[in-house]
């Protein structure tokens, strides 16, 4: 039976996080993200859970990682600033092969940009947060609901895939305050996805000698199984390597394991990796993602009171993106697609990657402000 809470973004992502089986929270306190942290400091000591506070952002992803090493559940939250400085070790987490969730509730920027106000410019830092060859997982929550169920989903994610996951709110969802409806508990109990270990001989382990597209398997530590972790190139047994085919192919498979697994079963998981509203016979799209979301919904529905025939297509998985769907979308709406975010285009970037052409009608904003319904449907009107 589903529960009903009022609460805000931030606090169901942390609520979330501890019923998925996080028991480690690393982080330093950031605006607009600081809730995240101080919920999990609140309720991980109920569960036998432990959340620090470190020295700053670096620090916190780096305990994060180790916790997760030992076979924790772990996570860390934080705005844009800090992913920029947690990026080195953000890094180590995807050569190495450390699930971790990493929370980032959106912010105005670059630099300091904007503390306090929305903004949905981080999108392409999610899909590229370090140096390297890689591929990342990002979701992105459009409702307060969804701030709970695709944060449970991130850490599924993150065990079956071996990877950092990241799921982005904003300020304005994070921050928001009001009713959400949650799975029934045992319902995500039930859910949870564990990474899989090795039960072999010692002798025998071997946890980076993973078959093409398939992720590492390393047991926690302090278990018996010795292994070595680096941010270097490695071997099967973690051991730094320079070995031109063991490269190539450490790489490939980092990549492969995520984008080609996507690409091959049209998603990563059975989660829904997007949302349809009103589009079966809607004769223009609306794209928008995140909170903005909740401003297109009222937007199609003004639109049809006023026999716009309108619907909406909303991504949550934004990277890989659903680039089946979007491409269907492309196909069947032609020039009349209209593009909103909080940003200068990130997203845009993709769906013109995909459908390729750029007859799409955009509206952005990067001052900190929403985008109003009315302000949508105007610009929808424009294209009729």
């Amino acid at each position: 039976m589903a529960r009903e809470v009022v609460s805000t973004g931030n606090e169901l992502a942390a609520k979330a996080a501890i019923e998925a089986g996080a028991r480690f929270f690393g982080g330093y306190p950031i605006t607009p993200s600081s809730e995240v942290m101080h919920e999990a400091s609140d309720l991980l000591p109920e569960v036998g859970g432990v959340a620090i506070q470190m020295e700053d952002e670096i620090g916190g992803i780096s305990a994060a990682l180790g916790a997760s090493m030992s076979g924790v559940k772990s996570f860390t939250a934080t705005s844009g600033p800090g992913i920029s400085l947690k990026a080195e070790q953000i890094g180590l987490g995807f050569i190495a092969e450390i699930p971790l969730v990493i929370v980032n509730v959106m912010r105005g920027g670059p630099s300091t940009g904007l503390p306090t106000r929305v903004s949905q410019a981080d999108i392409g830092q999610a899909q590229y947060p370090t140096h390297g060859d890689y591929a990342s997982i990002t979701l992105c929550a459009g409702s307060l609901t969804e701030c709970y169920t695709q944060t449970v989903r991130a850490f599924n994610l993150a065990e079956k895939y071996m990877t950092p996951v990241f799921i982005l709110l904003d300020e304005t969802i994070g921050h928001m305050h009001g009713k959400a409806m949650l799975p029934d508990l045992a319902e995500v109990e039930a859910s949870i996805v564990n990474r899989a270990t090795f039960t072999g001989s010692p002798a025998d382990y071997k946890p980076y000698k993973a078959e093409m597209n398939k992720p590492a398997v390393l047991n926690p530590m302090f278990k018996g199984y010795r292994f070595h972790v680096t941010g270097l190139h490695h071997g099967d047994e973690g051991f730094p390597t320079e070995d031109a085919f063991q490269c190539e192919y450490n790489i490939e498979r980092l990549v492969g394991k995520i984008n080609t697994v996507a690409a091959q079963n049209d998603g990563l998981d059975n989660e829904p990796d997007y949302e349809e509203f009103m589009l079966d016979d809607a004769e223009v799209c609306l794209i928008a993602y995140g909170s903005i979301g909740l401003g297109a919904y009222e937007a199609v529905q003004k639109l049809r009171a006023q026999g716009i025939k309108a619907g909406m297509f909303r991504p949550i998985l934004l990277w890989p993106s659903p680039a089946k769907k979007i491409a269907e979308i492309g196909a069947r709406f032609k020039d009349k697609i209209f593009v909103t975010e909080l940003n200068m285009g990130q997203y845009a970037k993709e769906i013109e990657r995909i459908i390729k052409r750029d007859d799409f009608t955009t509206l952005f904003k990067a001052n900190g402000r929403p985008i109003a319904p009315a302000e949508m449907v105007a610009k929808v009107k424009e294209m009729m």
